[in-house]
């Protein structure tokens, strides 16, 4: 046991591992690696405006507000299943982030490990940053929305649940959010963030 224990803390350096490295490390002690996408989404008052079914030659009027709520919606998803980790928050920082691991962490069973792919903002690789042990994080390269699949969840949420709304304040954008991302079915999850770079059964 202590063996496993030193083995898994190795994976959690400065330069993260890739997928296939994890696996070669964790398997050997009966565990099983799963690959999450995370990324961080802000929507509010000041809205999204989308395109609308109205009729020829008409001009529809579209809601815009000019306040300034925001909420903050974090997820981890993990494409091949479907499954994912969701958390609304007033903010984005080390401290917020902070509680979203431990929460990813709970949802794994004991003998899984998440790789955890994100981009590099600043509190995803803070100093203060508390990475649980079942979770090794890997940085994607700068500038590199693409090789993000989450980021294709926030176009489907604003597209189909979010835009063209007006909210009062904080509590009706949380409510909208939560509400929205309920809405979500493994297998829509497992479309929208599908990812062709990752093979499920042999990911690398």
């Amino acid at each position: 046991m202590r063996r496993a224990t030193q083995r898994r803390t190795r994976v959690q350096g400065a330069s993260p591992p890739f997928v296939q490295t994890v696996k070669e490390t964790i398997t050997p002690f009966g565990g099983k690696v799963r690959v999450f996408f995370m990324d961080e989404a802000r929507f509010g008052q000041q809205g999204t405006t989308t395109r609308v079914w109205a009729t020829t030659h008409s001009r529809p009027t579209a809601l815009r507000q000019t306040r300034y709520e925001w909420v903050y919606l974090y997820a981890a998803i993990e494409p091949a299943t479907g499954e994912s980790v969701p958390l609304l928050a007033p903010n984005v920082n080390t401290g917020t982030f902070n509680v979203f691991l431990k929460m990813l962490s709970k949802e794994l069973k004991p003998l899984e490990h998440a790789v955890l792919m994100m981009d590099q903002a600043g509190w995803h690789k803070s100093k203060r940053l508390k990475m649980p042990n079942n979770i090794t994080a890997l940085l994607l390269p700068p500038y590199s929305p693409e090789l993000n699949p989450a980021e294709n969840l926030w176009h489907y949420l604003r597209s189909h649940y979010l835009a063209n709304r007006a909210y009062r304040d904080y509590d009706h954008l949380l409510e909208a959010g939560t509400q929205a991302y309920r809405s979500l079915t493994n297998e829509i999850l497992k479309s929208v963030c599908r990812c062709d770079y990752i093979n499920p059964g042999r990911a690398e």
